[in-house]
């Protein structure tokens, strides 16, 4: 791809400020630009992610079973009540590291699990409490006399919330569920923490070096406004495809 267009465009924003010289600098370009790929398979890996961990959380919590209930529910408190960056610090310092030993031991060879992983892991676990909390309350909206409908039909526990109960409560729940996905692709900026070479970790690499935070800044603010809108737009879309005639009306 041709870049002859980029000194005009520097040279052009010069006299607003704005130092954008390392787009020039073919490492720090490429850096950059394999940075902002990173932060969008962070969020297209978390998205379903939180997503299958979210109904899951959710069918334990509505299971009607207490102690499977009771663990889930301290899992979620204890998830949701302390910081994403807290917790994957403790995954990927004290967690990764007991697994790392561990394999050594047993003679298993190298640990699989990079950052970029944990990261994923985390971040899917952290937002898929807040999914699940939002699924519950869908899943209990769910009227009896639907319910009552389904098992006269003969439908098991199990098929009960496979077919009726999670497929309605994801319509009730959907608004809910598309913020906090808006919520998990800003999350993922907590990759750079750890040094996984996100957007953020690749920016801070490069002002480190120049005098341009504010303009990298403003770049990482436009490429997450671009994510965060995307999946807004997906989720009105699918408000509007999924919007359920006689609800709310």
């Amino acid at each position: 791809m041709s870049t002859d267009w980029l000194p005009q465009a520097v040279d052009a924003l010069r006299p607003l400020g704005l130092n954008y010289a390392f787009v020039l600098d073919t490492s720090e370009r490429q850096a950059f630009v394999r940075g902002m790929i990173v932060t969008l398979q962070l969020a297209l890996l978390t998205i379903p992610g939180s997503l299958a961990a979210g109904v899951a959380l959710a069918a334990a919590l509505t299971s009607g079973r207490p102690s499977l209930e009771r663990t889930a529910r301290a899992f979620v408190e204890v998830t949701r009540n302390t910081p994403t960056l807290v917790q994957l610090y403790c995954a990927f310092l004290v967690l990764n590291m007991l697994i790392t030993q561990q394999l050594r031991d047993w003679g298993a060879g190298n640990n699989p699990l990079t950052p970029f992983v944990w990261v994923v892991i985390v971040v899917s676990l952290h937002k898929g409490v807040f999914h699940a909390e939002a699924l519950r309350a869908g899943i209990e909206a769910v009227p009896a006399t639907t319910l009552e409908a389904a098992r006269s039909l003969g439908f098991s526990q199990r098929q009960l919330l496979a077919r009726v109960q999670l497929p309605l409560a994801v319509r009730f729940a959907l608004p809910s569920l598309i913020n906090n996905l808006v919520d998990l692709v800003k999350m993922t900026a907590v990759a750079s923490a750890i040094a996984v070479g996100d957007v953020t970790y690749e920016s801070i690499m490069i002002w480190s070096q120049r005098d341009n935070v504010l303009e990298l800044l403003l770049l990482i603010l436009l490429w997450f406004g671009l994510l965060t809108w995307l999946v807004s737009l997906a989720g009105r879309w699918l408000e509007h495809h999924w919007r359920m005639p006689g609800y709310g009306q």
